[in-house]
């Protein structure tokens, strides 16, 4: 390890404080939330990817537009599809159904896994723990700001889908695809706990990616490492010879937020599944945490 991450400055080497060499030193002030904030934000792939988010609403729009009113289940079933031009809150709702198995999947593996690995490929990561930042201080900024991006991204999608939506709808109930409607104002709160879950549900990608990005310099890898396993539980989640084993897979309970679109809102499903992700979350937030504070910084 460099000689400057190993000077008795430093939080984690045990020694006397930083203050004593440092005047007005202060761990929880070094990389303030606010500056990192900014710094993902002036990022290029944090503007693309809400470019992609803002757009897919007006994709979807056109789309129904051009195949109008013909049957968009097409397998016989009824789903969202079906009811997807009803009103603003069923637009809402559709765009959210065809995005949460994958596309929202991306923005939270991206914030996550691209945070630390792209110091490392940069090259700034050990001049970032020699200023000195604490490196629990560094994960933990780091960590939220990826976390509330992610969370924002999640808002983002049914927000401008509902503003687009009741413009090009109207304002009106959600018609449900077997039946029933719930009122405007409950649909909106409906939606939101669905955002919510689907937040939650993501919470393992983010925690596969983060982890990775700590054990990579090379950001791509992070991303992608977290997206392909992502997609390896939900292979596995279709392999019904598992039987009750799939219970234990976050992506069986990927989709439980549909209980929220019932005319009586169910909350088992979506406590399971917000359950089995935080826990395996948890585990890999700490594995990264745990890995990162004993890892040799050489970029």
């Amino acid at each position: 390890m460099s000689p400057l991450l190993d000077t008795p400055t430093a939080p984690e080497a045990g020694a006397a404080p930083v203050e004593s060499a440092a005047p007005g030193y202060r761990a929880g002030r070094t990389l303030p939330l606010r500056v990192e904030a900014l710094r993902q934000w002036k990022r290029r792939r944090t503007l693309i990817m809400g470019g992609i988010l803002v757009a897919l609403p007006f994709v979807l729009l056109i789309a129904f537009a051009i195949g109008g009113d013909q049957d968009r289940g097409g397998n016989g079933r009824i789903t969202l599809m079906d009811t997807a031009t009803a009103s603003g809150a069923n637009f809402a709702a559709t765009s959210l159904f065809v995005s949460a198995g994958f596309l929202l999947v991306v923005p939270v593996a991206l914030f996550c896994g691209d945070t630390v690995a792209s110091e490392a490929s940069w090259s700034s990561l050990r001049y970032l723990l020699a200023a000195p930042v604490p490196r629990s201080r560094l994960l933990a900024s780091k960590l939220t700001v990826a976390l509330a991006y992610s969370a924002a991204a999640m808002v983002l999608l049914p927000l401008v889908a509902l503003a687009v939506g009741t413009v090009a709808y109207g304002w009106g109930p959600l018609q449900l695809p077997t039946g029933g409607a719930v009122p405007a104002r409950d649909a909106v709160l409906r939606i939101g706990i669905a955002v919510a879950f689907v937040f939650a549900s993501q919470l393992v990608t983010a925690g596969l990616a983060f982890w990775l990005s700590t054990r990579t310099d090379a950001p791509l890898g992070a991303v992608g490492g977290a997206v392909g396993l992502t997609i390896v539980g939900n292979v596995l989640d279709a392999v019904t010879a598992l039987g009750d084993w799939r219970d234990y897979l976050p992506a069986h309970w990927q989709f439980a937020w549909i209980d929220a679109l019932q005319p009586q809102l169910e909350w088992g499903g979506m406590v399971k599944g917000t359950a089995i992700s935080l826990t395996y979350a948890l585990i890999l937030f700490a594995l990264a945490f745990r890995g990162f504070a004993r890892k040799d910084i050489v970029s």
